[in-house]
């Protein structure tokens, strides 16, 4: 029974995401939908040489490398250090109200997310209302191409660090309270308590995130850059995501569109390999043994 009603999930997976792999042989072909996946006409690494010759692609794997980098520092931490305060909260309904709070963002779209960043910080938003009607000079954050990267880290962290507390509060929930009885009879404080009894515990969660991290981490959210990138320009807000769509659904090259999401694709993959072995190094266990 339980082999089952394990079933839909398992077809879900080899059919939308084990099948869908066969697609990408048209990045080694000039793929014409007309032709079909096997009529169209193969290039070999053509499409690979296009993309590595093009400028626009480097620009946009830079964009998404400072933006990737940006969200690993800033907003990585901000949900742990969240789940720590919610964990040391001791009046459970106020814990409740608090996470629900906090939970509440991640279930906002982009779409909904951007407006309300656009009506506070926008030309004519809240922002610059209370600027110009106190005589000061107004700013256009979210039109400002170099304001653009930290802005979009600050719109995950309100949007996603919630949402992102979920495990970290799990493994808190997970460390035996006699642990700190005894840390504490012991004479270690709350930094000592944390740095030998927390951090320990949640450690391999911790590894666990991080790695799988870093083999997303070319992928920096579609839809948010694809809202934003007309006010502050391609420069300043074309990832490889928006680079794929550009020049597969809008410009209709679907090769040279595959070859740079299977380039993506592949880059994921050894970081998340490297990372792993990292991780057996430390003594964790990571994704995989």
């Amino acid at each position: 029974m339980l082999f089952l009603l394990m079933l839909p999930g398992v077809a879900y997976f080899l059919l939308f995401h084990y099948g869908a792999l066969v697609g990408n042989v048209i990045a080694f072909k000039e793929y014409v939908p007309f032709d079909g996946l096997w009529g169209s006409p193969w290039v070999g690494s053509g499409n690979f040489r296009r993309m590595f010759e093009d400028e626009a692609f480097w620009d946009a794997v830079l964009n998404t490398l400072w933006i990737a980098v940006l969200q690993l520092v800033f907003y990585f931490p901000v949900p742990l250090g969240l789940a720590l305060l919610l964990h040391t909260l001791t009046w459970s309904s106020v814990r409740r109200f608090v996470q629900s709070v906090a939970y509440l963002p991640h279930f906002i779209s982009w779409v909904i997310v951007v407006a309300l960043f656009q009506q506070v910080l926008g030309d004519t938003g809240l922002l610059n209302s209370g600027l110009s009607g106190a005589g000061l000079h107004t700013v256009d954050i979210i039109g400002d191409p170099d304001a653009f990267k930290p802005l979009v880290v600050a719109q995950v962290i309100w949007k996603d660090a919630g949402w992102g507390t979920i495990i970290f509060l799990a493994a808190l929930a997970q460390v035996d309270e006699q642990q700190y009885e005894a840390a504490a009879i012991d004479g270690a404080g709350p930094w000592r308590r944390f740095w030998h009894v927390t951090l320990p515990a949640i450690r391999p969660v911790v590894v666990l995130l991080l790695i799988m991290r870093l083999g997303d981490i070319l992928s920096v959210g579609f839809e948010q850059m694809l809202l934003q990138r007309d006010a502050v320009g391609p420069e300043a807000a074309e990832v490889i995501d928006t680079f794929v769509y550009h020049q597969g659904i809008v410009g209709g090259d679907y090769g040279f569109a595959a070859a740079a999401g299977l380039f993506k694709g592949l880059v994921g993959a050894l970081l998340v390999y490297a990372a792993n072995k990292v991780a057996h190094r430390l003594g964790e266990q990571g994704v995989y043994r």
